[in-house]
């Protein structure tokens, strides 16, 4: 029974070294806050692409989000578009729990959205959109940045939290684009 013990004791200890480990590893390492950034240059005028984005409840179409969770419920309330305008979700584990509210909006070029995510961890987040034209051509980039707690710094010792909601937002530009174009 001793021995049992001194086994249970010893790989608690290093499970407790361990966890400080990377505690210690992400606080020294990683930063403060995050951003997630991608673009994509979409052959549509710029005042296309941003009523698209504007109106919360088109993102149905084109949000890579809308497919993870096909039952996921949705409300919209504010404004119908624009400044005000505010979408909240409650799905599965893909998509979590959450509500975004656009709080800037400027024709035909930006859109702020202030976004919290309540599940599957509190985040509290801005997602920006922009348009830029270039010729016959727009540059639309979305971005998400914030803060990054302690267990958000965790987290990123285990997941390429850029590469994971970056190929999201790659495909929604997609599926932007694809729409847009049409």
């Amino acid at each position: 029974m001793r021995v049992i013990l001194k086994i249970i004791a010893v790989v608690a200890v290093v499970l407790v070294v361990a966890v400080a480990g990377v505690v210690a590893y992400a606080m020294a390492t990683k930063p403060d806050t995050f951003r997630v950034q991608r673009s994509a240059s979409i052959k549509a005028p710029p005042e296309k692409i941003y009523a698209l984005i504007n109106d919360l409840h088109g993102w149905g179409a084109w949000s890579p989000y809308e497919k993870k969770d096909p039952e996921m419920k949705r409300t919209h309330s504010g404004a119908p578009s624009g400044k005000g305008a505010i979408y909240e979700w409650h799905g599965n584990k893909n998509v979590g729990q959450g509500r975004m509210e656009i709080v800037e909006a400027s024709p035909p070029w930006k859109i702020i959205i202030k976004l919290d995510f309540i599940s599957p961890f509190e985040a509290h987040n801005i997602a920006e959109f922009t348009m830029a034209p270039s010729g016959d051509t727009t540059n639309v980039t979305w971005e998400m940045h914030g803060p990054a707690p302690l267990i958000s710094k965790v987290m990123q010792v285990f997941i390429n939290m850029d590469a994971m909601v970056g190929n999201d937002f790659a495909d929604g530009l997609t599926n932007l684009k694809t729409i847009a174009e049409k």
